[in-house]
Formats: structure tokens, sequence, C-alpha cells
């Protein structure tokens, strides 16, 4: 542990499994307070707990608008400055677009695009006002690569490269970064929907990434000099061909 994160307050949405859990943990071993943002009230209190001194749990259902926006007050209650946003929090739903769900897909959309959107809109002013802060994103190597099987997910995470580009560019004055990862498949709750042969030969054949891959790469990403800003890093297995 090299404390890079010493002293620093981030705020994780999806926190309480996945990638938003992993990426808690490794900036809190980093000496990062850690605010969990989920709507799992029960799950969030005991992985605070397990993670220790600094994990603090925040209740905030993002498909909930006047949640969203009334976060930022929530979390400077909870540790008094916030350094790191990290909008992670995201669904997934592949297969063909004539055989899919239209409000499935509105659900998705709403989580994968306007709450994140929302969430960066509610704390954004903060970071601009002290003149330093992170942005990241989770978004997904479908947001470079129009995936074929997966329409609908790969539209929103180009909308979510469009959002990090544009508005990167327009906070970077104010010593504010913006920046995403960009993972390939990762075992997260994303893939449930995933047929059990198609995930245990991913499994097996090494094309499926850790959550604490992503981790690493987002720590990685806000360790930088605050003079770089890593803008997209993507990251994939071996084994994928993209």
């Amino acid at each position: 542990m090299t404390e890079s994160m010493k002293g620093k307050v981030a705020a994780i949405t999806g926190a309480a499994s996945g990638i938003g859990l992993e990426c808690a943990r490794t900036l809190h071993a980093e000496g990062a307070t850690v605010i969990l943002v989920d709507r799992a009230e029960d799950k969030l209190g005991a992985l605070c707990k397990e993670i220790g001194e600094g994990a603090l749990p925040l209740v905030v259902d993002l498909l909930d608008g006047k949640q969203v926006s009334g976060m930022l007050p929530r979390i400077l209650e909870l540790a008094g400055r916030l350094d790191i946003f990290h909008a992670n929090a995201g669904a997934y739903i592949g297969g063909p677009v004539a055989e899919g769900d239209p409000d499935a897909w509105d659900r998705m959309l709403n989580l994968n695009i306007n709450a994140a959107f929302r969430s960066v809109h509610a704390v954004l002013p903060h970071m601009i006002a002290q003149k330093t802060g992170d942005i990241l994103f989770t978004s997904s190597i479908a947001g470079v690569v129009p995936v074929v099987w997966e329409p609908i997910y790969t539209a929103s995470k180009f909308a979510v490269q469009a959002f990090v580009h544009s508005t990167r560019r327009q906070v970077a004055p104010h010593g504010v970064r913006v920046g995403a990862v960009l993972p390939g498949p990762v075992v997260t709750a994303l893939l449930d929907d995933w047929p059990k042969e198609k995930l245990d030969d991913a499994l097996a054949n090494g094309s499926l990434m850790q959550p604490k891959d992503v981790a690493d790469a987002v720590l990685f990403m806000l360790s930088r000099p605050r003079n770089v800003t890593i803008r997209d890093l993507v990251i994939l297995p071996n084994s994928v061909d993209l």
C-alpha cells in the first residue's frame, strides 16, 4: 500500500457489488475515505463495516432524480469534502433489437445515461469551485467498438463517451479531470443474463476479467500527476480480439 489516496474523499455509485465495490476497497486501502453509494441499505451497512473506518454508506436510488440531485449535501455532511466522484452504476441488456423489451431498455438507459449525467451535474459545481477534482465513469469497450449482440447497451456507452469527451474540455480549465475506464467483459452481476454455457466458456478460456482488474486501472488513473488526464483507459482480457 502506498497511500496514494491519503486525505482524499471518493464517492462511488453502484458500490454494493462488482466494480464499484472493488474500487471502494482499493481506494480505501490506498488511504481514501470512500462513500459507497447504492440503494441496497442493508448490504451497504455490512460492507462498510467489513471495509472498516473511513468507509461510509450513502443510500440513494439512482433512478430517483431528486435523490440524485440532492447527493452533494449528503456527501459533504458525511465526509466534509469531495475529491473523486466515480459514476460507476450501470445495467446491461444484450440481444437482438427485434426481440427486445423497450421498457427494460428505458430503465437501463435511465441508469446508464440519465442518472450518471445527473449525478455528475450534482457534484461538478463543487469541484469547479474548489478548483480541483476527478470525475470518473465506468464505461465499456462497447463505447468505442459497436458490439453486435448488445446494441442498446452499446448505444448507452457511446453516450457516456461523448459526455466524457465534451465535459472534460469544459472543466479542464477549472482543474477538474474527467475520464473513463473502458473494460471488456468483467465478472459482475451485469453478466447475469448471459447463458450459462457462454459464461462457463468465457471463464474457461480467459476472456473475462475480474472487478479488481478494473479497480487497479481506476487507481492508476486517479494517481497520475494533476497535469495529466487519462481520458480513456481501455482494458481487455488477452484473449478478447477487439
